[in-house]
């Protein structure tokens, strides 16, 4: 059908959304696929229902298969306890969460993660726990059961009453390496590729988590402002913003860019891949995973991951004296009570309140020595 001059200029205005939004759902977690890899989801017609459900509603495909890889866990111990999954009980809820606790680590069985007490790490016993509470809301939704058997913890108006859930939540300040251990990193990644090294200077500058920075397309960035349009639809908590990026961004940007052409003169993802098999096509959340534990690893910095970079950045922000606004507003965060944690890792509130009584006693003390030495 040939259209007219309007609708040929309608369809480039929004072509590029159109193939942003055809590339991520190309990497939506089909159900077919998650059955392949893990068959014993077939064992409950249920379980499969939920998982395309949280796909079709627009979870993250990362997210789909956290919760695939959870309710497979949750699958097999069923089937060792002889525990109907659909009719299982408080008791049998209990039960797993007890054979949760009783895990060795995959560190080796001596291993104790101190926030838990346990072999697996309070985070884990927190994902797992709430897959299976989900999991059955569903259920009870779809009219299958009556009651979910998982307790959900809630508290009062007043905060001051309240239930407490099946595991006790934590909430850890984020690590952030110190600046020697940042160093050696910046040691390491300096023998990198210009693209990687592009993808670590942009998730530092601008707080990109992984997913943003991966699905990050050539008109996202405008090189004449220095800023980065985050689309919505790549964001965690669906919110867009505009953020800025560095002069060493910025150089480094215009060598990728040259060097990109090189391999692909197509729009659309900034970061493509240079090998061969793949070349040209866009890089994905794993393969920069694997690119920065590398990088952890020979830098004797295990605890860095993609994540520490937006960490790193937010903290610094809050040294630096930003207001708690700012940062959320940076950061793309839904609630300041997120951003509050880089303000308590930054220690400036403390820092001042020291400073100002550090200030005080030194004004003191110079008093008393001009009563007695005058």
């Amino acid at each position: 059908m040939d259209l007219g001059p309007e609708e040929r200029a309608i369809a480039r205005r929004d072509e590029p959304e159109a193939r942003s939004a055809a590339r991520w759902r190309g990497r939506a977690a089909a159900p077919d696929a998650l059955i392949e890899r893990w068959p014993e989801l077939a064992s409950c017609s249920w379980v499969g229902r939920w998982l395309d459900v949280q796909r079709d509603l627009g979870r993250s495909p990362q997210t789909v298969q956290a919760s695939a890889r959870s309710l497979v866990d949750y699958l097999e111990y069923c089937e060792r306890a002889g525990v109907d999954v659909v009719a299982a009980s408080r008791a049998d809820v209990a039960g797993y969460l007890g054979d949760l606790r009783e895990r060795p680590s995959r560190h080796g069985a001596n291993v104790i993660a101190i926030d838990s007490g346990a072999g697996l790490s309070n985070a884990t016993l927190q994902l797992r726990i709430t897959v299976v509470r989900l999991f059955y809301d569903f259920l009870v939704e779809e009219r299958v059961r009556d009651r979910n058997p998982v307790a959900r913890g809630y508290r009062s108006a007043d905060g001051r009453a309240g239930r407490r859930g099946l595991v006790v939540r934590l909430d850890p300040l984020p690590w952030i390496p110190t600046e020697a251990q940042w160093r050696a990193l910046l040691g390491v990644a300096a023998g990198e590729s210009l693209r990687n090294r592009l993808m670590l200077a942009l998730a530092y500058d601008a707080a990109l988590r992984r997913e943003e920075l991966c699905l990050l397309e050539s008109d996202d960035l405008d090189p004449a402002y220095r800023t980065i349009t985050v689309r919505a639809e790549t964001t965690k908590s669906r919110r867009g913003r505009v953020v800025p990026y560095s002069a060493v961004s910025s150089l480094l940007l215009g060598d990728y860019l040259r060097q990109r052409r090189t391999i692909t003169t197509a729009r659309g993802a900034l970061f493509v891949s240079e090998s061969p098999r793949n070349r040209g096509v866009g890089v994905t959340a794993w393969t920069w995973s694997k690119v920065v534990r590398s990088i952890a690893v020979r830098a004797g910095v295990p605890a860095f991951s993609t994540h520490t970079l937006r960490h790193l950045c937010l903290t610094d922000l809050a040294r630096s004296g930003w207001e708690l606004h700012q940062i959320a507003t940076f950061a793309g965060h839904r609630s300041t009570d997120t951003t509050q944690r880089y303000i308590h890792l930054s220690g400036r509130e403390l820092a001042e309140r020291v400073a100002s009584g550090m200030t005080q006693i030194h004004q003191a003390r110079v008093a008393q020595l001009g009563e007695v030495l005058s």
